[in-house]
């Protein structure tokens, strides 16, 4: 008996001493292998291609411990370079991933191995930046928690927006003003649409404007997913627990409406720093933004968590818990002609929006968007002259929505005594030829912006643009001066909303060059951002040359798109070529008869856009021609031309009309003059355009299609050469 005692007494004391050390386990090295691939999935009852890490997309989630070190193997067993980012970690400029930038992209077949020390916890993640890879898949969720933190209820899910197109197809269809997403979203916003609404003079304004259709989501994707799946069933938690949400936006470019079947949310991160708990209704949560959520499971049911796209076209779902399915109702679909009066009120006949009613909004306190809302009642009107229709404000719902005015850090965030570099920057650009810039400059066209260890950095951001634009600073925290003062919240992604003025603050601490960019994919790749570099900073070993690396950054937005149209016809062919960038066009245009009255004609230019709108493109050309004569013929300046074959070139210049008209003015090396009005893709219904064509040579043509593919209309257009036609247009 003695000796069974003593047997129990040493278990006793060996249980306490193993508790007490595992409580205290000293840091230690936490290694993973991610093996980054290809594959194929199915989403949408079509097989596709997709990116992934581990054979999975999302790739694994990856866990440490604040004081353990990370070692990270990445082998790209891809046939192209690859590379990895990690999202919102503070870590050695070397690793943080931007290819050429800080770190060696991973060519085909090789590792990269990424050991950095852990100094942080919260919710993070990690993708590929690296052309448009992250579409694809290639992303997963970091959780870092604190030391001896023990995990209860805990569960992390990514979200993510899939395309069955392959992402350069949906960059090449932004940049060449191709509108079949918003024909597969139902947001094109025809006259025919606004005549049946009541909004016909709304829309008139719109384009007189020079404005496209009102739209909160460039892009149509086939399924929002949640953790790879479009629901995804938790059903461990039980009555009474609180469930701790770790939500990570990894998609490209959508915002989601998160809300909750089973109560109020509790906010008590955000971007992986605490804030005091805010208790809310639904929360936006903006592309690659974290948040830390808590709600509570109250009986032994299955709860809806619904992420709703910002544009409400889909949603994907977690379910937490087990029983009988408490589900939540589907957002309304967004009232379009009421956002677009708002914007027609918002912006000025140069392109830039209305500031002058003196109004500040700042920190999402203001929501401009609530006139698109329809569950949100009576939402009241800010009378300011000028501003007929435009409608902000809170409403009188009693739906409480998170904005960044809510948040509060738990401890005092105040910045160390340094010298203050103070940087004003606008966010430029425009929906027409999807080009996005800050100060009007997209990354290719800008320098480095020198910063020195000590300093402050303090950035005034401005939205001058008509969509929101999530900004995201690598390697640092940075203060968002909300209102909570020496409580300001940390973050590494601001989202501000158009007309917006926001203010953040870091302190520069680190070396090396970090990039400063909108996260929204395509923006970025379109040119928006910059890189901050610490001046006398020691060489980056991943980095033998620094000139190379960044004209290799600046490849991104200068990167050509291909358009091309062509229309078969009972009268012959018309179409177009175009290669463009950011700033420059080569096009090629053409008519083909069916016989010599008919005759056949090629011209083509080359320009460069100027002005923030880019609305000015002058240009050199060439035009080739032959149409048998059967009299002379004399344009409207009294010029004759008794040529059966012509070939000149030209210069002229094109300029953006009011109503999206395009004129054009040039005169040729025969000293011929000649004046054009013309426009493409009215859209008169959903998916039938009008288009149209008149100048001095006393040419004119008017036609329409109607989409019935991404690649294929029905067609029909008459021409003063070639007369009547029906047909078929092919688009790509």
């Amino acid at each position: 008996m003695k000796a069974v005692y003593l047997y129990i007494t040493l278990m006793i004391l060996c249980s306490a001493t193993t508790a007490q050390v595992s409580s205290q386990t000293p840091p230690k090295v936490v290694r993973y292998d991610l093996y980054v691939g290809d594959s194929m999935v199915n989403y949408t009852g079509k097989t596709k291609h997709a990116l992934v890490v581990n054979g999975t997309t999302p790739g694994p989630t990856l866990y440490f411990t604040e004081g353990d070190t990370a070692e990270i193997h990445v082998h790209n067993t891809l046939s192209e370079e690859t590379s990895i980012h990690w999202h919102g970690i503070k870590l050695p400029n070397q690793y943080d991933g931007v290819p050429y930038l800080t770190t060696q992209p991973i060519k085909p077949g090789q590792t990269h191995i990424f050991r950095f020390p852990v100094v942080q916890y919260g919710t993070y993640w990690y993708h590929s930046h690296t052309m448009l890879q992250e579409q694809s898949g290639l992303h997963g969720a970091i959780v870092m928690r604190k030391r001896n933190e023990q995990p209860k209820n805990e569960y992390t899910l990514l979200l993510s927006d899939w395309t069955d197109l392959h992402p350069h197809t949906v960059n090449r269809y932004l940049h060449n003003a191709n509108d079949w997403f918003a024909i597969k979203k139902g947001s094109v916003q025809s006259y025919g649409e606004a005549a049946k609404t009541g909004y016909f003079k709304t829309k008139l304004t719109n384009e007189w404007k020079r404005m496209n259709a009102m739209d909160v989501s460039d892009v149509s994707y086939e399924r929002f997913l949640t953790n790879g799946k479009e629901t995804d069933v938790q059903p461990q938690f039980k009555k009474g627990d609180s469930v701790h949400l770790r939500v990570v936006n990894g998609s490209a470019s959508t915002y989601f409406w998160l809300r909750y079947a089973g109560g109020k949310i509790t906010v008590i991160a955000n971007d992986g720093a605490d804030v005091e708990p805010v208790v809310v209704d639904r929360l936006l949560i903006g592309v690659s933004e974290t948040y830390d959520l808590i709600v509570p499971v109250p009986e032994n049911m299955q709860y809806e968590f619904m992420a709703t796209a910002e544009d409400r076209t889909r949603s994907t779902s977690l379910w937490l818990g087990d029983g009988m399915k408490m589900p939540l109702t589907p957002m309304p679909k967004l009232k379009y002609f009421e956002g677009m009066k708002m914007m027609n009120g918002m912006m000025k006949m140069n392109g830039d929006l209305d500031t002058s009613s003196g109004m500040q909004m700042s920190n999402q306190v203001m929501d401009m968007n609530t006139v698109m809302y329809p569950e949100m009642d009576n939402p009241m009107p800010a009378s300011h002259e000028g501003h007929e229709g435009h409608q902000m404000g809170n409403s009188s719902s009693d739906i409480v929505t998170l904005n960044y005015g809510m948040l509060k850090a738990p401890e005092k965030t105040t910045l160390p005594e340094g010298p203050v570099k103070l940087l004003n920057f606008e966010l430029t650009g425009n929906m027409n030829r999807y080009v996005w810039s800050i100060n009007n400059k997209t990354v290719s066209e800008t320098d480095k912006i020198l910063i020195k260890k000590g300093e402050i950095v303090r950035m005034v951001i401005f939205n001058n643009t008509m969509m929101r634009h999530p900004m995201h600073l690598h390697g640092h925290f940075f203060r968002v001066l909300n209102g909570q003062g020496e409580y300001s919240p940390y973050k590494t992604v601001l989202d501000i909303m158009p007309m917006e003025v926001d203010t953040i603050e870091f302190a520069a601490t680190e070396s090396g060059d970090w990039f400063f960019h909108c996260h929204i994919l395509y923006h970025m790749m379109s040119g928006m951002g910059r890189v901050f570099s610490y001046e006398n900073s020691p060489p980056n070993p991943e980095v033998p040359d620094p000139k190379m690396a960044y004209r290799m950054l600046k490849k991104d937005d200068r990167m050509l798109h291909f358009m091309g149209r062509v229309g078969l016809e009972s009268n012959g062919s018309d179409g177009e070529v175009m290669l463009s960038n950011t700033r420059y066009r080569l096009s090629t245009e053409w008519r083909i008869g069916l016989n010599a009255d008919h005759g056949y004609e090629t011209e083509s230019h080359f320009g460069r856009y100027l002005g923030k709108m880019q609305w000015l493109f002058p240009y050199i050309g060439w035009d080739f021609r032959y149409r048998r004569m059967r009299a002379p013929e004399k344009n409207l300046f009294g010029q004759i031309n008794t040529k059966n074959y012509r070939q000149v070139f030209h210069v002229g210049l094109e300029y953006t009309l009011p109503m999206l008209i395009i004129a054009d003015a040039s005169v040729d090396t025969e000293g011929k003059l000649r004046v054009q009005l013309s426009r493409e893709d009215v859209p008169v219904t959903r998916r039938l355009r009008f288009n149209f064509m008149v100048n001095t040579d006393k040419e004119y043509m008017a036609g329409l299609r109607y989409i019935v593919t991404r690649n294929l209309a029905i067609s029909t257009h008459y021409d003063s050469d070639m007369g009547y036609g029906a047909g078929v247009t092919l688009s790509y």
